[in-house]
């Protein structure tokens, strides 16, 4: 077994490289801005609470497209399908259209839906929590629609993947 050693302070680079052997979902965070779609791929995806139902996501402070999603009214989570790679790169590009070629739906309040996913969550903020150079965002999930014969998309040391069982 091979291990790799490394002190956190050396360098930020070491540290993201130590975080990305947990492997996580990617979640595509979207919201009607308006008439316009807007949202961003996080993968600090995680289950808070049962009840009251809370999820929660972190967002780098610099981000560009936070700021637009805080002020909706709700918000669309879609756990992204193994499928999804190519989407989800799109919704990390700083550059280009998000939502060029995507199907997607919209709920009457503003949240939005990618077509394709595994799972989807309704949420509100519920609060907004300091987190070093990141944001947490405590999501109250007001509805969810599952997709169970689609299998989530994964990352882990800085690769997509797809599940398989264990042996």
């Amino acid at each position: 077994m091979e291990e790799l050693a490394v002190q956190v302070g050396e360098a930020t680079l070491a540290l993201r490289r130590a975080f990305s052997m947990f492997p996580t979902g990617v979640v595509a965070m979207c919201g009607m801005d308006g008439a316009t779609p807007v949202g961003m791929a996080v993968n600090s995806f995680s289950s808070v609470s049962l009840d009251p139902p809370l999820v929660s996501v972190c967002v780098a402070r610099q981000s560009g497209t936070w700021p637009r999603l805080n002020r909706l009214p709700r918000i669309g989570l879609s756990v992204l399908g193994v499928n999804q790679e190519r989407l989800s790169r799109q919704l990390s590009s700083r550059h280009g259209d998000r939502f060029e070629g995507v199907e997607f739906e919209a709920t009457s309040d503003g949240a939005l839906f990618v077509k394709g996913a595994a799972l989807w969550l309704d949420c509100a903020i519920s609060d907004r929590l300091e987190g070093g150079d990141h944001e947490i965002i405590l999501l109250e999930v007001r509805e969810t629609s599952l997709f169970p014969h689609i299998p989530p998309l994964v990352f882990h040391q800085s690769q997509y993947l797809a599940l398989s069982n264990a042996s």
